[in-house]
């Protein structure tokens, strides 16, 4: 995310957090002069009102209560540096590349996500994006329940020259998915992205189901899937950390992608995402372009968020 072009959209996508958030941070900060209890408790409903978590809030909060015993701080104008420092410590604890690559054999990766999320516009940008670096690609219409995902994926699949496997609509998911990595192979393709179904509605199913996909992909080729990536709406704040619990019970996700974050202010939940689940966010996006769609990256957002 060294752009600079996306820098200042993810500044600008972030307008309504920082209002909100960092606004309100400063107001606390401002009117005390010094360090005090009432400033925190201040602090932690300010953190919690921009969706940090309750958890995440504490633990911040308690590690700055530290600091300041610990360093002798009694200017509270500092501790919103502080505060800066311990945002930037957690989301860097477990930040992880976008370079997708397997040596001799595609690289496979599945999208999950409930429908609406942003899911299938995720696979589409992350394949446009991958054959911009003349990588070859094949892409994999598993949503096989939601004709307007094949279509949504078709569309894609044209604009970045890539392949599509597509089955008749109501096809078994698994079997679209075993095509999809047999058709990778076959064609010597660098990258194979397999988009799946997300009807939340009926979860149970819905996992089994996602399950199922999980282990044919490995039957194929094992090893794969790569990448397991859940796409979680930013604008749906703790239902989506809800949401990604439910995922992560089924599936073994090593990423998050967070959509729409510049039509929230609850921008707060990438830090507790990040936090309580442990899992990397490696995508965000500020924006319906391509380019919207970005690696993530720690300190640029906190950055973003605090400028």
């Amino acid at each position: 995310m060294s752009d600079t072009g996306f820098f200042s959209r993810l500044k600008n996508g972030l307008g309504k957090t920082r209002n909100g958030l960092i606004g309100g941070i400063k107001r606390i900060f401002s009117t005390n002069d010094t360090a005090s209890l009432e400033m925190f408790e201040a602090l932690e409903e300010s953190l919690i009102s921009a969706d940090v978590g309750v958890e995440t809030t504490l633990q911040i909060v308690e590690d700055m209560r530290k600091r300041v015993k610990a360093e002798g701080i009694e200017d509270a104008s500092r501790l919103y540096e502080i505060l800066k420092e311990e945002m930037t410590a957690l989301l860097t604890q477990s930040e992880a590349g976008c370079d997708w690559r397997c040596e001799g054999e595609p690289h496979v990766m599945l999208v999950a996500g409930v429908n609406g999320s942003g899911k299938t516009t995720t696979a589409g940008k992350i394949a446009y994006t991958l054959a911009k670096e003349k990588r070859a690609v094949v892409l994999g219409a598993a949503d096989t329940f939601r004709a307007a995902a094949g279509e949504q994926l078709a569309i894609w699949a044209e604009r970045a020259g890539a392949q599509l496997v597509r089955h008749q609509e109501g096809a078994d998911p698994g079997a679209v998915a075993y095509d999809t990595v047999d058709a990778g192979i076959a064609r010597k393709a660098d990258n194979v992205i397999i988009d799946t179904a997300g009807r939340l509605h009926t979860k149970v199913n819905l996992m089994e189901e996602l399950k199922k996909v999980h282990r044919v992909i490995g039957k194929r080729q094992p090893g794969a899937p790569h990448e397991v990536l859940l796409v979680l709406d930013a604008t749906t704040g703790q239902n989506g950390l809800q949401q990604a619990r439910q995922f992560t019970q089924a599936l073994h996700v090593n990423g998050i992608v967070l959509t729409k974050l510049d039509g929230t202010a609850k921008g707060g939940m990438v830090i507790a995402i990040h936090n309580q689940l442990g899992i990397p966010i490696k995508l965000i996006g500020v924006g319906e372009g391509v380019e919207d769609l970005q690696p993530f990256n720690a300190r640029d957002f906190v950055a973003a968020l605090f400028d």
